[in-house]
């Protein structure tokens, strides 16, 4: 049997490439000739990923909110690939830090326009069973959420509004505590933390923390700085940090929040979410005032923040 001169040069180049790292070619190629063709569902490990739903009630539509928060999860790990390739880069050009980006701001894109089926593709009388059998787990605590926000911006515009100005030359592990979201899941009446919280906390403050100091000077909201400071803040750069701004910190919170007046909103007072979280105070975007990127944006539509949405969406 005759080689053509294209599997002759890869074999070449195989070769080659075992003999520098001190390999035995013919033992490759011998797992190779046993080796079994990969299947799809072998390859995204179909099977296991099928098997990691385990409602906890015997309400159908648990498995809907099951799944749906692990897709969300596998958004997340997305962005926050993108996010480790901008960090990471050496050096970053504006071309790579917008392409990344865009990539960023369509995974958000889907998730915030998926999220009906978490607003209307429930029964609220099931939802309302199912979710007392999740105390104290909330999607508050999603870890993967916070370490996007703090690749996203600088430390400081994740304080508490109240706080910033204080707290703008403090240390990371004194501005950690004064983080934003940590308010909506402290007890109104007492100022004591709630159990989701403090699992919360046992579990990543010291990731957040050793993340928010790895990155002092390559959150997203530095790099755009340094970018500017150069004369190299392109219009569509600008344009998609601006879009990420409002992904996540007037889309996103607000499809939760659009989420929690359907199946939390009752008159005469509001039916607690799960894991003690203030929803009414912690998810509009027009009391926490979260900008990532605050230099980008004029002081009308600062002060107005998420104003509109509110607006339109409850009428």
């Amino acid at each position: 049997m005759q080689f053509s001169p294209e599997i002759e040069g890869r074999l070449a180049q195989l070769q080659e490439k075992y003999e520098a790292m001190g390999q035995d070619m013919n033992s490759y190629l011998d797992g190779l000739l046993y080796a079994d063709f990969l299947t799809y569902w072998d390859y995204i490990h179909l099977d296991t990923l099928l098997s990691l739903q385990s409602p906890k009630t015997p309400f159908p539509d648990e498995e809907i909110f099951i799944i749906y928060h692990q897709i969300t999860e596998l958004y997340f790990k997305l962005v926050l690939h993108e996010c480790q390739q901008i960090a990471a880069a050496q050096p970053l050009t504006v071309v790579f830090f917008t392409a990344r980006l865009k990539r960023i701001n369509r995974y958000f894109g889907a998730l915030t326009q998926s999220f009906e089926i978490m607003v209307d593709g429930m029964e609220k009388e099931q939802f309302l069973k199912f979710r007392m059998s999740l105390l104290p787990a909330s999607g508050f605590q999603s870890g993967q959420y916070r370490m996007i926000e703090i690749y996203a911006t600088d430390f400081i515009n994740l304080v508490a509004k109240d706080k910033r100005e204080e707290l703008r030359t403090a240390t990371i592990e004194e501005q950690f505590e004064y983080l934003y979201w940590k308010f909506g899941a402290t007890e109104l009446s007492t100022g004591k933390k709630t159990l989701t919280l403090k699992q919360f906390e046992k579990k990543y403050a010291k990731t957040f923390i050793e993340l928010g100091k790895a990155n002092a000077n390559y959150n997203f909201n530095s790099l755009a700085l340094k970018f500017e400071a150069e004369g190299n803040l392109t219009p569509e750069l600008k344009a998609e940090l601006c879009q990420l701004d409002v992904n996540v910190n007037v889309n996103w919170p607000l499809s939760h929040y659009k989420s929690a007046v359907r199946y939390l909103n009752r008159e005469p007072e509001e039916i607690k979410a799960t894991g003690g979280t203030n929803w009414q105070k912690y998810l509009p975007p027009r009391f926490q005032k979260r900008i990532f990127y605050p230099s980008l944006w004029s002081t009308d539509e600062v002060e107005n923040w998420g104003k509109a949405w509110v607006d339109s969406v409850l009428g």
